[in-house]
């Protein structure tokens, strides 16, 4: 037998060879004589070894004969002689540590199994098949934990932490090509709060251990309070944990609080946000004002009432923040002293180069703050400035309005030389489009990127206003959205605004763990998820989930620039701003949590998690 190179000691016992060993026994049983002792026989039964050919039980005598066919079963390739498992026994060897390498053949082999296995004494007893074997088994054993503790997937799903917890407990392993170990990116622990994250979120995704059911079927009552709440800013404090939160009342109204935010315009058959790459979700819809322009100017002009609404709202603080989202971009205004701000500020992001040059032309003054710090980290750096607006810190734009045109004279006279010589005629000039065009090219390379990001600050929020109203590129004039007004999203109520609600989904699956299955409940929540939302929600959940659980955050990518630190020199102190907005309805926690400077850059959250009330994340 051991002469047999394709034995396969990972072999699992079929019924069949089962069935055939007990009938051999039952026949072998019968006879009942002419057998030799199976401790005097040089293949006689180990204590501890599992049989894989065809035989006796293990504890019955042997057959007579002596030599057993190979297993019909065996599969060459799967054996300890595989290139495969020999490299997996030496990162086994290498890997964990305490572990001697097994070697299939030499003495060596048989006194080291012998040192594992008390109960025999005598080296002559073990053949060469019995020192593979039981080495064979060790080094399966072996395997398998290694491979638990290191097969975490590189996504590193949120129905996977119980695999991640036991990953970051096992012993350190040696990195080698067949048994890899992912790089995890290290998170931020110990930490009481997260970051404020300006960015407009599409879906949450929450999962923990406990189930979601105080989110389900709330009462009537409890939905009408909750709603009332909102309108009235009434603030919900919560207990630090909630023992039954599905007989929570109070629970339940603010988790309806928390889900409610305000919209314009509203059609109920057009989903209106997102409203960048739209075209092809709404597209068959019905549209009456797309050939109607008495309907288009209508529309517009309603529009245009609800977002100076907003606007009033805004510097009068009693509105935080809103969002204007268009098909192309989106703008975000936010209030005097939000973010570490001392004044009002939009953010627009993406721009085109077309778009910077009608807001130089309507006197707008802004800067390209990812630029700048591009150029402030690299001060030698050759990187030209995409529109001559970042230039000087006031953001004028007369200055590179006169540097342009003197190199437009230095381009027209850049060729006189050829006339000295006498050769103008011969020596083909290019022209003026051609020579635009090569100057153009560092403004252009920025559009539709994070780095196009445009801040504008102070009074100039009052004249992008007018511009917005008043530019006929924020409605697109054919398509699925042909006709159609930008649409404005706000925490606070406004003028033509329409309550809205997110929606929520509270689900449970089985997951997988070493023990068997176990229940993992999972909430869902979809719609524009606005920087208030996701904090009261984060509030909720760490009274009512005992500050367990996982958050998966999908971002509407366009808007991940909005972490940008809009500061500059000379901000406004913390407690001044916290008492001028206390009138704007947002609940006092998650007010200073917005105050405070933004750290993201231009990142967004991707992944938050709170274990025993501390949290974690990923941008």
């Amino acid at each position: 037998m051991s002469e047999l190179a394709g034995y396969s000691p990972s072999f699992k016992r079929p019924a069949e060879i089962m069935r055939l060993r007990r009938k051999r026994a039952r026949s072998e049983a019968g006879l009942g004589s002419g057998r030799s002792n199976s401790e005097s026989s040089p293949r006689g039964g180990l204590s501890g070894v599992r049989r894989f050919s065809p035989g006796p039980l293990r504890g019955s005598e042997s057959r007579a004969g002596g030599v057993k066919r190979r297993n019909p079963f065996a599969n060459i390739e799967n054996t300890y002689s595989s290139p495969r498992k020999r490299t997996t026994s030496e990162c086994v060897s290498e890997a964990v540590p305490g572990r001697v390498s097994v070697e299939p053949e030499g003495e060596n082999a048989t006194l080291r199994i012998l040192s594992r296995n008390p109960n025999r004494t005598k080296p002559e007893e073990l053949d060469l098949f019995t020192a593979r074997l039981l080495g064979a088994e060790a080094l399966s054993k072996d395997i398998k934990k290694v491979q638990e503790a290191c097969s975490l997937p590189e996504d590193e799903s949120l129905f996977e932490e119980d695999l991640s917890s036991e990953a970051q407990t096992a012993p350190s392993l040696i990195a080698s090509p067949r048994v890899p170990i992912p790089a995890l990116q290290e998170l931020p622990s110990g930490c009481t709060e997260f970051p404020a994250d300006w960015s407009l979120k599409t879906r949450l995704l929450f999962t923990s251990q406990l189930p979601f059911t105080w989110a389900e079927h709330l009462k009537a009552q409890e939905e009408a309070q909750g709603l009332s709440q909102h309108c009235r800013a009434a603030v919900s404090t919560l207990p630090h944990s909630i023992p039954e939160p599905r007989s929570s009342s109070e629970l339940r109204c603010a988790f309806q609080q928390s889900l409610v935010y305000w919209q314009h315009p509203s059609l109920p058959w057009l989903q209106l946000f997102p409203r960048i790459g739209a075209e092809r979700r709404l597209a068959g819809k019905c549209a009456p004002w797309a050939q109607d322009e008495a309907l288009q100017q209508l529309l517009m002009s309603e529009w245009s009432v609800s977002f100076t609404s907003l606007y009033n709202l805004l510097r009068s603080r009693l509105c935080p923040y809103f969002y204007l989202c268009t098909y192309q971009f989106t703008v975000l205004f936010r209030a005097a002293g939000l973010a570490g701000s001392e004044g009002i500020t939009a953010l627009i992001s993406p721009t085109t180069r077309g778009l910077r040059e009608a807001m130089k032309m309507e006197g707008i003054e802004f800067t390209l703050p990812l630029l700048e710090e591009r150029k402030r980290r690299n001060p030698g750096g050759s990187e030209p400035s995409p529109d001559g607006e970042q230039e000087s810190e006031d953001g004028d734009g007369n200055p590179a309005q006169v540097n342009s045109d003197e190199d437009d004279d230095e381009d027209d006279g850049g060729f006189s030389w050829l006339e000295e010589m006498g050769v103008q005629d011969k020596i083909k000039k290019p022209d003026t489009i051609s020579i635009k065009l090569c100057k153009e090219h560092s403004e252009v390379r920025l559009d539709h990127k994070p780095e196009s990001v445009v801040l504008v600050k102070g009074t100039n929020t009052f004249t992008l206003l007018n511009f917005l109203i008043n530019c006929k590129s924020v409605v697109a004039a054919a398509g699925a959205q042909a006709g159609l007004p930008p649409t404005l999203l706000a925490p606070a109520a406004f003028r033509g605004a329409t309550m809205q609600t997110l929606k929520a989904r509270s689900s449970n699956v089985k997951m997988q763990v070493q023990t068997g299955y176990r229940d993992q409940f999972s909430l869902e929540i979809t719609g524009p998820v606005m920087p208030h939302s996701l904090h009261n929600l984060t509030l909720l959940l760490k009274s009512a989930q005992q500050g367990a659980f996982s958050t998966g955050l999908y971002s509407h990518e366009p808007t991940a620039v909005f972490n940008t630190d809009p500061r500059t020199q000379g901000e406004c102190t913390k407690e001044s701003v916290l008492q001028d907005l206390g009138g704007c309805g947002l609940h006092p926690e998650t007010l200073q949590k917005l105050v405070e400077p933004a750290v993201l850059g231009k990142s967004a959250l991707r992944q938050l998690d709170m274990n025993e009330y501390k949290y974690s994340w990923k941008s």
